[in-house]
């Protein structure tokens, strides 16, 4: 099982086509958006191209192919809802792969394993899970140092990042958790 995962759009059409193309190329069987969408928030500046009617389409068409799942982030909202053909306002969502490993997906301000500005608030999880959140924009792919036997990933913005690099993940099945996760870095043209 292929996963790509990527985080904080905050409305740039830009990078949303650009993460679309990405989405194509990778040929994954699931993609996984964990909030921040469509608006790009009081405390970010507008990203490049900001734009979120016409990311709204985008979006769609990748929901329509059933492999999209997505969560809220701190800057969803109903209306975003009312636009979006994904259900998008849960908190998290749970994906156990085809090897049995526990992926627990979140934006990171209502669950989170504490790194940069995420809340400290894990859910119970088996030993060997992993915790995916978005909304600090910067990666992070490591063991939990406070929650032992907890493997945090990160993708990082698509936009908006904070540690320098527009970047999304891919989880691959079947591979050592160290392994399983990688950064793939989204060049500006």
């Amino acid at each position: 099982m292929k996963i790509l995962i990527a985080s904080d759009i905050h409305g740039s059409a830009y990078w949303a086509e650009r993460l679309i193309e990405a989405i194509d190329t990778e040929r994954t069987d699931r993609v996984v958006l964990l909030g921040d969408l469509l608006y790009h928030g009081p405390r970010n500046d507008l990203p490049r191209d900001y734009a979120p009617k016409r990311v709204i389409p985008l979006l769609n068409d990748l929901a329509a192919t059933g492999r999209l799942t997505a969560v809220r982030g701190n800057c969803e909202a109903e209306v975003d809802q009312m636009v979006l053909d994904v259900p998008c306002m849960a908190d998290s969502s749970m994906l156990v792969d085809d090897h049995g490993r526990t992926l627990f997906f979140t934006h990171g301000h209502v669950f989170g394993a504490g790194l940069h500005n995420s809340v400290d608030n894990v859910p119970a999880l088996p030993q060997g899970a992993a915790l995916v959140y978005g909304h600090t924009h910067i990666k992070v792919n490591q063991e939990s140092a406070g929650h032992p036997g907890l493997w945090l990933f990160n993708p990082g913005s698509v936009s908006i990042p904070k540690d320098g690099t527009h970047s999304y993940g891919i989880y691959e099945s079947g591979l050592p958790v160290e392994q399983a996760f990688r950064h793939v870095v989204l060049e500006e043209r």
